[in-house]
C-alpha cells in the first residue's frame, strides 16, 4: 500500500483524480450491476427474455459505442465527455431506481451503457497525455484503482441491497454525481490543438476513421489481443457455469471467493508484475507473456472434476477454479499497462481517444461473438461427453493470440508509428 501510495504522489494531480476516479466509476457501477438482472427477475417480474433484452441493450450501446466515445473526446476535449458520461450515467442510476415497466428499463440501461462509452476512452485518453513518458506506471497504478473498484463495488451493494434496491441505485447514483462535480472543479482541461488538416464535422470524423483503418500495425494488433478480452471475460462466464456443474446451488458463495481471489490478485500484484517485466523483457514480450499466462490459465481446470461433487472432491475442483482465475487475473495484469501503452505508440500520440475507443469496440464485439461460442461449446461438450472441450479451446485460444502477437513481433509488422504532434494539448 505504501509503494502504491508513494507511486501515485508522483504524477500530476491530474493524473491522481483520474486513477481515483476510475475507481469510483467502478465502484459505483459494480456496486449496482451484479444484482440488477435478480431485480429485474424477482422484483419486477419480468420475463427471462426482457431480462435479457435490458442487459443486452446495455450491453450493445456501451461496446458498440466506444468509437464514437472516442471520437468526440478527441474532438471536443476529454474533460467534457467524462463529466458528460458520469452525468449521463448518474441520471441512468437514478432512473433504474424507479422504473418499473421495460421501455424506461430499456432507456436507462442504454444510457448507463452510453454513458461508459464516453468517459471511458476519454479517461484513457487523458491518462496517457497527463503521464507522458511514464504510460507504463501510470497505467500499472490506474489497474490497481480499477480492480479495488470492482473488488469493493459488490461488498458495498450487498450490504445496501438488505435495505433496498432502490438504495443501492440512490448510492450508485451519487457516487458518479460526486465525480462529476469533483472532476468539474479539478480535472484539468485537455482541449484539442489546433490541426490544419482535421476537417470538421461528419466529413472530418469519417477521415479519423478511415486514418485508424488504415494504421495496419494498429488493426493487426486489435486483432491478435481481442481474444485476450474473451479469456479475461471466462471468470464472468465459464467459471460461473462450471461451479454451477461441481456445486449446484452453492454456486453463489463459490463464485464470490473466485471473484475477490482475481480481484485481489491484480491489487496485490500489479506493480510487482509491472516493474519485474519492465526490467526483463521488452513491452511486445510482456503482452505476450500475459497472453501465455491467460490461456495457461485453464489448464488446472482440464484434469475435472466435471459432474457433481462433495466433500474433499468439491473443494479440489473449487481450488482449480481459484487458481484459473487467479493466473487469468495474473495474466491480464501483467499485459495490460504495456498493451495501453503500445496503443498511444501505434497511434502516433494522435487521436488517442479514438484508437482507444476503436480497440475497445473490437474487443467488446470478439466478447459478444466469443461468448456465444463458448455457450455453444458447453452445450456441445454435455451432449457428447467431453467435458473438456472448452477448457482446452480457451487454453489454444490464449496460445493462438500468443503465437500472433510474437509472430507481428518478428515479422515487423508491429512496427510503430511515428510520433507526431499530439491532437489534444
Amino acid at each position: 500500500m505504501r509503494r502504491l501510495r508513494a507511486q501515485v504522489r508522483s504524477f500530476e494531480p491530474g493524473v491522481q483524480l483520474l486513477m481515483v476516479n476510475q475507481f469510483g466509476i467502478n465502484l459505483g457501477f459494480y456496486m449496482l450491476m451484479p444484482y440488477l438482472a435478480d431485480h429485474l427477475a424477482h422484483g419486477l417480474g419480468l420475463a427471462a427474455w426482457a431480462v435479457g433484452l435490458v442487459l443486452g441493450v446495455r450491453n450493445l450501446s456501451q461496446q458498440g459505442m466506444f468509437w464514437l466515445g472516442g471520437t468526440l473526446a478527441d474532438r471536443i476535449g476529454h474533460k467534457p465527455v467524462i463529466l458528460a458520461g458520469c452525468a449521463l450515467r448518474t441520471g441512468a442510476f437514478a432512473l433504474l431506481a424507479f422504473a418499473d415497466d421495460l421501455p424506461a428499463l430499456i432507456a436507462a440501461s442504454a444510457a448507463t451503457g452510453f454513458a461508459g462509452a464516453l468517459f471511458n476512452p476519454a479517461v484513457r485518453a487523458c491518462l496517457a497525455q497527463g503521464a507522458g513518458e511514464r504510460r507504463v506506471e501510470a497505467f500499472a497504478a490506474f489497474n490497481v484503482f480499477y480492480q479495488a473498484g470492482i473488488l469493493l463495488g459488490p461488498l458495498a451493494g450487498l450490504a445496501l441491497l438488505t435495505l433496498d434496491f432502490r438504495v443501492v441505485c440512490g448510492a450508485s447514483a451519487a457516487v458518479f454525481g460526486v465525480l462529476a462535480v469533483v472532476q468539474a472543479r479539478a480535472l484539468p482541461a485537455r482541449n484539442p490543438a489546433a490541426d490544419p488538416e482535421r476537417t470538421s464535422g461528419w466529413r472530418g470524423i469519417a477521415t479519423d476513421w478511415r486514418t485508424i483503418l488504415r494504421n495496419r500495425p494498429f488493426v493487426l494488433f486489435s486483432a491478435a489481443m481481442a481474444g485476450s478480452y474473451l479469456l479475461a471475460f471466462q471468470t464472468y462466464l465459464a467459471l460461473p457455469l462450471q461451479a454451477r456443474i461441481l456445486l449446484g446451488d452453492g454456486n453463489g458463495a463459490a463464485m464470490g471467493v473466485v471473484f475477490a481471489v482475481s480481484a485481489l490478485v491484480a491489487v496485490a500484484g500489479q506493480l510487482r508484475l509491472t516493474d519485474w517485466a519492465r526490467k526483463r523483457l521488452d513491452p511486445t514480450k510482456a503482452i505476450a507473456l500475459g497472453l501465455a499466462v491467460m490461456g495457461a490459465a485453464f489448464l488446472p481446470l482440464l484434469p475435472g472434476p466435471h459432474h457433481r461433487v462433495h466433500g474433499l472432491t468439491a473443494v479440489l475442483g473449487l481450488g482449480a477454479l481459484v487458481v484459473c482465475a487467479a493466473l487469468l487475473a495474473a495474466g491480464s495484469a501483467l499485459l495490460y499497462p504495456f498493451e495501453m501503452d503500445t496503443l498511444v505508440r501505434l497511434s502516433g500520440q494522435r487521436l488517442m481517444a479514438t484508437y482507444y475507443g476503436a480497440y475497445s469496440t473490437v474487443a467488446g464485439l470478439a466478447v459478444a461473438v466469443g461468448n456465444l461460442a463458448v455457450g455453444a461449446l458447453f452445450d456441445l461438450a454435455a451432449r457428447a461427453g467431453v467435458p473438456w472441450l472448452p477448457w482446452t479451446a480457451l487454453a489454444v485460444l490464449g496460445l493462438a493470440c500468443t503465437a500472433a502477437l510474437t509472430g507481428l513481433r518478428r515479422t515487423g509488422h508491429l512496427r510503430l508509428a511515428p510520433t507526431t504532434a499530439p491532437a489534444t494539448a
